[in-house]
């Protein structure tokens, strides 16, 4: 089998500098396929969240070229196009990560490659540390095979334009269906149930009344992702966007607006809840600073805890929310809500996003709840809403199997 994958492309910023070397790939790798792939990202720096998305996609597809295949872009046919999902449904363990370490990192004043990175990352909830990972346990999400097929296709489509192949051999896979499900009906949203969240966001609020110095941050972080339903990367700073005080706004008729700039590098408004205000009080309280930020407070919203500056990581993020997801899953256990506990040990940060649209959306307009969240559509917004579900769910309830005597 294989050597192990090395990282290709680095961070969005070295993409932005031009500031790219792959003198660390063995010489398997097609050094023209690697160009074509660094000049098609290039064009998809204005967007973090789509950057990584099509880099993951296209770096995965140059490894399998180089070390499974051995073909270039320009040999690949339909068969092989089909025979690449198939690996990546079920690829080498030693492909395959539980964790996602920084794809480079600093060494002797150099970008080095992080020989931890993994193409492929196995989703172990963080309860479950002594867990070996196998094949089996990695699964490609239906989600992720549609992004596999629509960014692949986007980027055979690029080269035809640059006349560097010539033909599209995704577009030429006319069945996806024995790869992509159907689903009927509505799809289902991944979210906490109202019980989970109290329980989730009562174990960030006894953290910070615990020690406040260490978790008020925890509290904070965890109000703004269920309040604003922000994404991760709307939280954490960039070379196009940092979060700040000031982006926190009053208008004309007393009203708070927060505004921030997310997928697709949108800018949008949201209305900021009384409860949410209140939160925002209690952390600049904590930070020693007025009550509510001024027009000209464009001091950092989440300032490093060592240091000076914006927070930046988002795995940072993700392992404050975990660690509330942990305090209420043994919350939960303990109170003999089992089968709560188990749900939330598969929950990501995005879930957040998820619960605050889906809890939402049973008391506010649901256009209100779609500008909110920054959706494009209202067909979007009204996947969050699960009446009908609830009510054919409430006629099939009492169904009989047999009669009773």
């Amino acid at each position: 089998m294989s050597s192990t994958p090395l990282p290709i492309f680095d961070s969005i910023v070295a993409i932005e500098k031009n500031d790219a070397s792959f003198t660390h790939l063995s010489d398997d790798y097609n050094q023209k396929d690697i160009q074509q792939a660094f000049a098609f990202l290039k064009s998809y720096k204005g967007s973090q969240g789509t950057f990584n998305s099509y880099r993951r996609e296209i770096e995965r597809l140059i490894h399998w070229c180089a070390l499974i295949a051995k073909k270039t872009f320009k040999d690949l046919k339909r068969n092989d196009i089909e025979e690449y999902v198939y690996f990546c449904q079920k690829p080498p363990k030693k492909w395959i990560g539980k964790q996602k370490p920084p794809r480079f990192i600093e060494k002797n004043g150099e970008r080095i490659p992080n020989y931890l990175w993994r193409p492929f990352i196995i989703s172990v909830p963080q309860t479950k540390t002594t867990e070996k990972i196998g094949q089996n346990k990695f699964e490609l999400s239906q989600g992720t095979l549609k992004e596999l097929f629509a960014i692949l296709s986007s980027f055979y489509n690029y080269m035809l334009q640059e006349e560097y192949v010539f033909m599209n051999p995704v577009a030429l896979i006319r069945q996806k269906s024995k790869f992509i499900r159907k689903q009927q009906g509505q799809p289902k949203i991944r979210r906490l149930s109202e019980l989970q969240w109290q329980y989730v966001i009562r174990a960030a609020k006894e953290l910070a009344e615990q020690d406040a110095d260490t978790y008020e941050r925890t509290l904070f972080i965890m109000s703004m992702l269920y309040s604003m339903y922000l994404r991760i990367s709307e939280l954490t700073a960039n070379d196009r966007w940092i979060p700040k005080m000031n982006d926190f706004v009053r208008d004309s008729d007393g009203n708070w607006w927060f505004t921030t700039v997310g997928k697709g590098n949108k800018e949008r408004q949201i209305a900021v809840s009384d409860a949410m205000l209140s939160s925002l009080k209690r952390w600049r309280k904590h930070l020693n600073l007025s009550a509510l930020p001024s027009p000209a407070d464009n001091s950092p919203l989440l300032p490093k805890t060592k240091g000076k500056g914006p927070i930046k990581s988002t795995n940072y993020i993700r392992k404050i929310v975990q660690y509330c997801f942990d305090r209420a899953i043994d919350n939960l256990n303990k109170d003999g809500l089992q089968e709560e506990a188990q749900t939330i040990s598969e929950a990501t940060v995005h879930w957040l996003r998820h619960t605050g649209i889906s809890d939402d959306v049973k008391r506010r307009p649901r256009e209100h709840v779609r500008d909110d969240a920054g959706h494009s559509s209202s067909a979007i917004t009204d996947k969050y809403i699960d009446i009908e579900l609830r009510e054919r769910h409430r006629s099939a309830k009492k169904k009989p199997i047999f009669d009773e005597d």
